[in-house]
C-alpha cells in the first residue's frame, strides 16, 4: 500500500453486497461522491485493514453466521484519499450440497441452469430435425428464408448446449473452461440471425418477393451493427461487474440498443401490411390478399408479444423472484422463445398447397368485404 500521508486503515476493507442493495449503494455514491461505502447501512462489512494482525504476516480469520441468506458479491473498497493498494486476491465462493460434501460454485438460484439449458438444447435439436423433414416433404415450396430459419435453430441449439456446458463447469469447478467463449460466439450469431430473420419475414423476402427495397435494406443496416454493439455490451456486463468504471454505462447502452432494435424490426411488418392493403384495392385478388394480411397481422402480434414478454415480464421475474428461484426467469424466457419459434415456423412453413387460396366466388366476395373493414389497421 502506497500513500502520501498515513491512511486510516479502517477506510479500507472487504464487504458483501446483494444485488438489491447494489442500487441503493450506487444512489448513495451518486448523491455524495465523497461518501465511503464502508459506512453504508446496505452492505455486510466483513473486515477492514484495522482488523488485520500485525505485519509482516498480516491475516484475519473469522466465521460469520448466515443471518440473511441471499446472493452476495464480494467487494473491496478504498476510501482513503491519495492512497493506492495492490494485492493478489484469490476468492472461492460456493455452497455445499445437502450432505455438506460437494461444492457448488453456482449461486443457489442458478444451480438448476445446466440441466435446464441442456433440456432445451435437446428440444431445439429435435425441432431442427422436424423442420428439415417439413422442408424435405415440401421441397418445391422451400425458399431461402426457410433455410435461414433452419440455420437460426442450429445456432439456438448450439448456444443452449454451450450455455449448459458453461454453467456445468462453473458449477463443478468454478471456471467455465473455455465454454464461455463458445457461448458468446453462438449467442452473437444467434441474436443477429434472429433479428435478421424477423426483418426478412416482415418484408416478405424470398416467399413474397425476391428482393429488398432500399428502406428495408436500411433497417438491416441499422439493426445488425446495433446488435454487434449490444453483444459487446452483453459480454462486458457478463464478464465483469460494478468494479469497472463504465459498468453502469454498458448496462444503459445494452438497454438503449435493445429498445432501438425491437422498434426497428416492427417497421418492415407494418410496411408489408400497408402494402398488401394498397395492393388489394387494385389487383382483384381479395381472398389471397386477405390471407396474407391475416398472416402478417398475426405475425405482428406474435412479435410484439414475444418482445414484451422477454424484455419486460422476464425482467420483472428476475427482479421480484427470491434468490433461490432466479432460474425461473431463465426458464420462462426459454419457454417463451421456444413457443415463439414454434409459432413463427408454423406460420411460415413451406406448404405446396395452401388452403387459403382454394376459394370459391362467395368466399372471394366475403374477402373483399373483409378488406374494406378497418380491422387490419394498426
Amino acid at each position: 500500500m502506497s500513500n502520501v500521508g498515513s491512511p486510516d486503515s479502517s477506510r479500507l476493507g472487504f464487504f458483501l453486497l446483494s444485488e438489491e442493495s447494489l442500487i441503493q449503494v450506487l444512489l448513495e455514491l451518486q448523491g455524495n461522491p465523497s461518501f465511503c461505502v464502508l459506512n453504508s447501512n446496505y452492505i455486510k462489512l466483513l473486515f477492514t485493514f484495522r482488523d488485520l494482525s500485525l505485519p509482516p504476516y498480516s491475516s484475519f480469520n473469522h466465521s460469520y453466521p448466515i443471518t440473511s441468506p441471499n446472493e452476495y458479491s464480494l467487494f473491496f473498497a478504498n476510501c482513503a484519499p491519495e492512497s493506492a493498494v495492490s494485492m493478489n486476491v484469490r476468492t472461492e465462493l460456493y455452497n455445499l450440497d445437502g450432505r455438506g460434501r460437494e461444492k457448488d460454485f453456482l449461486s443457489a438460484g442458478l444451480t438448476q441452469l445446466p440441466s435446464l439449458y441442456f433440456c432445451f438444447s435437446v428440444l431445439y435439436f429435435g425441432f431442427l430435425a422436424y423442420w428439415f423433414f417439413i422442408c424435405f416433404q415440401n421441397k418445391k415450396s422451400v425458399h431461402r428464408i426457410h433455410l435461414l430459419m433452419g440455420v437460426l435453430v442450429v445456432m439456438k441449439a448450439l448456444n443452449l448446449l454451450c450455455a449448459a456446458e458453461d454453467k456445468h463447469y462453473v458449477k463443478v469447478t468454478g471456471t467455465p473452461h473455455g465454454w464461455d467463449v463458445l457461448f458468446y460466439i453462438f449467442q452473437f450469431i444467434r441474436v443477429v440471425l434472429l433479428f435478421t430473420v424477423i426483418v426478412l419475414i416482415g418484408t416478405g423476402w424470398s416467399f413474397l418477393k425476391p428482393f429488398l427495397q432500399e428502406k428495408e435494406k436500411k433497417v438491416l443496416m441499422i439493426v445488425i451493427p446495433l446488435q454487434v454493439l449490444a453483444n459487446i455490451a452483453s459480454i462486458v456486463i457478463g464478464e465483469t461487474g460494478p468494479f469497472i468504471k463504465d459498468w453502469v454505462t454498458w448496462n444503459q447502452v445494452l438497454l438503449l440498443v435493445d429498445i432501438i432494435c425491437c422498434c426497428a424490426i416492427i417497421f418492415p411488418i407494418v410496411w408489408s401490411i400497408r402494402s398488401l392493403r394498397e395492393t388489394s384495392k387494385t389487383d382483384g385478388k381479395a381472398a389471397r390478399n386477405l390471407a396474407k394480411l391475416t398472416l402478417f397481422r398475426q405475425f405482428y402480434i406474435v412479435v410484439i408479444g414475444y418482445l414484451y414478454f422477454t424484455r419486460i415480464v422476464v425482467f420483472a421475474l428476475r427482479t421480484i423472484a427470491a434468490y433461490k428461484y432466479q432460474w425461473v426467469a431463465s426458464a420462462a424466457e426459454e419457454i417463451a422463445s421456444l413457443a415463439f419459434y414454434a409459432i413463427i415456423f408454423y406460420m411460415f412453413r413451406p406448404v405446396e398447397k395452401n388452403e387459403y387460396f382454394a376459394l370459391d366466388d362467395e368466399e372471394e366476395e366475403a374477402a373483399e368485404l373483409a378488406l374494406r373493414d378497418e380491422e387490419f389497421e394498426l
